[in-house]
């Protein structure tokens, strides 16, 4: 049986391992159900061989992670238990043999090998669970609601900030489901309207991957660069309802300036919040949650801040895909420069074809030597 030997690269948050993975690393993660956007982050990095400790398809929803990494070409180890993350350490060595996993020569996990076959199956029982879970999910963002109404009461105490929203538009970018593609088919928007960009955590990098610059970062700081931060105009630190923020002990090791804003909720829901305010006109989402799916993939189990803002914002919340279709941007002088030269092309090819007007411009060459004494 075929021996597959790598470095092994240990995390329990997958977001936090993929920064470290190398090309052809093994990776070894502990998540429930992954993902799409895990998913895509995983494939990104070349790895090999996925380890998870846990059921990589979702007894909820059918997602659809673990088929991308297998249609990459990634083998996944599945279920294989939380011992590993105990018995196998960041930089070790180790043998795939089948489905177990070997280290100094001894087995250290064991689990089943994933194929399109079993994720199909185990997809088939989480949709025949849809009607219980929606139901479950429901109950819970009624439940929630009724506890986070301060979202939309008046009662949040918002943080002074010196960025100016009023008669603006705001761009809000989550790194979520197809963040890049939205935020590509929106650039001739960001540099005619210049909104204000606001990133919530990890949100902050995508702006810069774009070369803009945040304006504000908003979140718990468990997911931006230490290089984004530095760059931010303004950072926010969600904290929660009781005035703690663990974020803001990163922010000071940076020596950075940073202000609280205690709510519950998901820092992008108080993102916008933020915006809504202070006066901001307009409220564009990139890669933001909105659904039942979208919240199942991040382990909700259900949306209550999210069905209270958007309520509250509805009227300015715009998605990135609807801007890109209904943006018009200005003609600018450079565009009806290109069409003009576009335009003389035709002529210039009528009148080099005119006898009588190539001896003129022959003419004017010979005196232009005559003149120049060439």
């Amino acid at each position: 049986m075929t021996i597959i030997k790598g470095r092994a690269r240990v995390d329990r948050r997958t977001k936090n391992l993929v920064k470290r993975l190398d090309p052809q690393d093994i990776a070894v993660i502990a998540h429930d159900g992954i993902d799409k956007l895990a998913a895509e982050a995983l494939v990104t990095t070349r790895v090999r061989i996925v380890i998870n400790c846990l059921k990589s398809v979702s007894k909820d929803y059918p997602n659809s992670g673990p088929g991308i990494l297998l249609d990459s070409g990634v083998l996944i180890i599945d279920n294989v238990g939380l011992d590993v993350l105990e018995l196998i350490q960041e930089g070790d060595e180790i043998d795939i043999v089948g489905s177990r996993v070997y280290k100094d020569g001894e087995i250290v996990a064991q689990g089943a090998i994933l194929d399109h076959e079993i994720i199909s199956e185990q997809e088939e029982l989480a949709r025949a669970r849809m009607d219980e879970v929606l139901a479950g999910f429901v109950d819970n963002t009624l439940t929630y609601a009724r506890q986070e109404i301060s979202l939309i009461s008046g009662s949040l105490q918002y943080p002074e900030i010196s960025t100016v929203f009023n008669n603006r538009h705001t761009l809000i970018v989550v790194r979520g489901n197809n963040y890049r593609e939205d935020l590509r088919t929106i650039q001739s928007y960001i540099r005619e309207v210049k909104p204000v960009l606001i990133g919530v955590d990890g949100g902050a990098d995508v702006l810069r991957e774009f070369g803009l610059r945040p304006d504000i970062i908003i979140g718990d700081m468990d997911s931006v660069s230490d290089e984004a931060l530095k760059e931010a105009r303004e950072i926010i630190v969600h904290a929660y309802k009781d005035g703690r923020a663990p974020g803001l002990d990163r922010i000071r090791e940076l020596g950075l300036d940073a202000k609280t804003f205690p709510a519950p909720g998901t820092s992008e829901d108080i993102a916008m919040l933020l915006a809504y305010e202070n006066g901001a006109d307009l409220i564009v989402a990139v890669g933001t949650h909105s659904n039942m799916l979208d919240f199942l993939e991040k382990g909700r189990k259900g949306m209550a801040s999210t069905f209270l803002v958007r309520l509250k914002v509805g009227s300015l919340l715009v998605d990135a895909k609807g801007v890109s279709q209904l943006y018009n941007a200005p003609v600018q002088s450079r565009h009806i420069a290109k069409i003009f030269l576009a335009a003389l092309l035709p002529v210039a090819a009528v009148v080099g074809l005119t006898p009588a007007t190539r001896e003129i411009v022959y003419l004017m060459y010979i005196q232009l030597r005559v003149l120049l004494g060439i």
